[in-house]
């Protein structure tokens, strides 16, 4: 098994979509840009958000078992992804990365 690497890379935040669709709420997203967690033996890291983790979840797991090469060269590194949480009015991008070898 490998351990991967989470990065948060970019933070949106739509606040015409907020003012919209969404009602106020006190307490959002804690991710900053460049945080990051250890995967091990692909389980969800400390910290990580649960709705950002179920939607990277797949990806941690296979980039653990040594897999990669997604929908056959998404990416310039096999080994990696590109996910996004499903927070429609502020999105984080996490680049997964499968560390070792």
């Amino acid at each position: 098994m490998y351990d991967v690497k989470i990065t948060a890379i970019r933070k949106a935040d739509y606040k015409d979509l907020q003012q919209l669709y969404e009602n106020p709420i006190e307490h959002t997203c804690d991710v900053q840009e460049g945080q990051t967690w250890l995967a091990c033996e692909g389980r969800k890291p400390d910290g990580m958000c649960d709705s950002a983790w179920e939607s990277m979840r797949t990806f941690v797991e296979a980039l653990s078992r040594g897999e990669g090469n997604f929908y056959d060269g998404w990416m310039r590194n096999p080994y990696s992804a590109m996910i996004s949480c499903n927070d429609g009015f502020r999105p984080v991008s996490f680049l997964l990365e499968k560390c070792g070898e």
